[in-house]
């Protein structure tokens, strides 16, 4: 188990964190995200021990490591993973996996666990970048850590091996039982693999929940922005419902005038000479094409169909809501980036079926 309390940086006259607190439970993955500059670097290097805070607490596995009795990084039990593979290059794939370990059989474990029985006798020069970031993380979980440390971990990587990577040091984690924080830049990344997700705007936790609360639940406008593809369309709440231009769909306990938040595959298309909207653009995306659609209320909305469907931009298009989930709502008097939502939206049980109050 790894605590953050109420953690500060700052650099000169510019805090890089701001009363931070996090906590990550036994074998849980969290992921932090967020812009360039937003401190979620900086909040792992401070985990680490490879920066020191202002102020906060920092606790792993129970003990303190920072404050009065500052424990260095290489006493801390945390596996560090980077976007570098940081290899000695004059040792072989199981000397980096097993380097200052007395026991060999941990390093066997992991190096067949990821697929790297055969490389290792190999030197890093001679291991592809995919092989090199699974020794790193085999040198880390062999050392039997308290807790995992990923920056931005495939960034170096093809985009073609990113997505069966990330999998594999995801499943490689819940292996291991270790907890982690893993910092990345890219969206489906961080929803794909975090147990929750963090997102980071301006050295302070904007949101941190389940990937799936985070993308349809958003506490503020700038959660809503940053994950996903939003679209906002205006709209009137009362009795459970919204009532938009295009439609009516749930929308919580919300009353009055709102902003209503609406994702690509929340909405539905069809041709329609008398229709509600006109095709602005459209771009194909391999197994799916996503439209841009300029309503006659003056809302510009995104749509994601089967890549079969093909609408010519200035074709005349009807435009509905298609969502099987209550839709996000924030106040018009807040429309500015980082307004709250209006109220916590429902969502539906999937065990019960029924509607659950978050």
């Amino acid at each position: 188990m790894m605590e953050i309390d109420n953690l500060h940086v700052a650099y000169a006259d510019e805090a890089a964190v701001r009363d931070l607190s996090l906590t990550v439970a036994p074998g849980e993955i969290v992921t932090l995200l967020g812009p360039t500059g937003c401190g979620k670097t900086t909040t792992l290097r401070v985990v680490a021990g490879l920066e020191t805070p202002n102020a906060g607490t920092v606790r792993i596995g129970g003990r303190t490591v920072n404050g009065a009795t500052f424990v260095p990084p290489e006493q801390r039990r945390t596996g560090l993973v980077f976007q570098d593979f940081a290899l000695f290059p004059h040792l072989t794939a199981a000397q980096n996996v097993g380097f200052r370990l007395k026991r060999t059989d941990p390093v066997d474990h992991w190096l067949e666990w990821l697929g790297l029985a055969d490389q290792r006798d190999a030197y890093p020069a001679a291991l592809s970048g995919g092989q090199k970031q699974r020794v790193a993380l085999a040198r880390s979980l062999a050392h039997q850590p308290h807790l995992v440390l990923l920056d931005e971990p495939l960034s170096n990587l093809d985009a073609s091996l990113k997505d069966s990577l990330r999998w594999e040091i995801r499943k490689a984690l819940k292996e291991a039982g270790v907890p982690a924080i893993w910092v990345t830049h890219d969206q489906s990344e961080a929803l794909s693999v975090g147990d929750r997700v963090g997102i980071m705007r301006a050295g302070t936790l904007e949101q941190i929940a389940a990937p799936e609360t985070c993308f349809r639940e958003p506490l503020s406008r700038f959660v809503a922005e940053f994950l996903g593809e939003a679209s906002f369309l205006p709209g009137r709440a009362g009795s459970g419902a919204v009532d938009t231009p295009i439609g009516r769909a749930e929308g919580g306990a919300a009353e009055g005038p709102v902003s209503v938040l609406v994702r690509p595959d929340d909405l539905a298309l069809a041709t329609a000479a008398d229709g509600n909207g006109r095709i602005a653009w459209t771009r194909y995306e391999g197994g799916t094409r996503l439209f841009g659609v300029d309503l006659e209320c003056g809302a510009c909305v995104r749509i994601r169909t089967n890549h079969q469907i093909h609408h010519d931009p200035g074709e005349r298009v009807a435009v509905t809501i298609d969502a099987g989930h209550p839709l996000a709502l924030f106040p018009l008097a807040e429309e500015g980036e980082g307004a709250a939502p209006v109220s916590p939206a429902a969502v539906a049980d999937p065990v019960a079926g029924s509607m659950t109050s978050l």
